[in-house]
């Protein structure tokens, strides 16, 4: 089932981390590969490589990693260096700096979104949560809601 042979190296980032239907975490998660929710997590995910937050998953605190896909219920900041996407029906509320944004028809987003480079990790790695839950730059939010008041 499992064949490691001496010397063969674990990469961690090609490693994927389920959060089942029934499940519930408390606290910071610390993902280095690929995490996918399906139940509940209250509490910063950092260090992954993808978070995906499937139809019945629940995210109450802020999310780093290099790509996030948001099926369900996401409460909190958003930073990553590649992309953000927020499916249909899913439901973001909180601030999101990346390179890359996508949201379907259907979709709930409440917040500012910060079209630059995470901290640097523009695709090198995963980015940190340094700075969440504070301001975005001066305008940023004017900007996101389209009233021109940040210009």
């Amino acid at each position: 089932m499992f064949e490691f042979k001496k010397g063969d190296k674990y990469d961690s980032r090609e490693s994927m981390t389920l959060i089942g239907e029934e499940a519930y975490v408390h606290g910071m998660l610390a993902a280095k590969g690929s995490l996918r929710v399906e139940g509940s997590v209250e509490g910063d995910i950092t260090d992954a490589v993808s978070v995906e937050i499937g139809r019945k998953g629940r995210v109450k605190g802020n999310v780093a990693a290099e790509t996030v896909s948001v099926a369900g219920e996401l409460e909190g900041d958003v930073v990553a260096s590649r992309h953000v996407e927020i499916l249909a029906h899913a439901r973001l509320t909180g601030n999101i700096r990346t390179l890359n944004l996508r949201v379907e028809d259907g979709a709930f987003f409440e917040g500012a979104c910060s079209m630059r480079a995470a901290e640097g990790a523009a695709g090198k790695g995963t980015p940190s949560l340094e700075g969440s839950r504070s301001p975005l730059p001066e305008g940023a939010a004017a900007d996101a809601r389209g009233d021109g008041a940040g210009t």
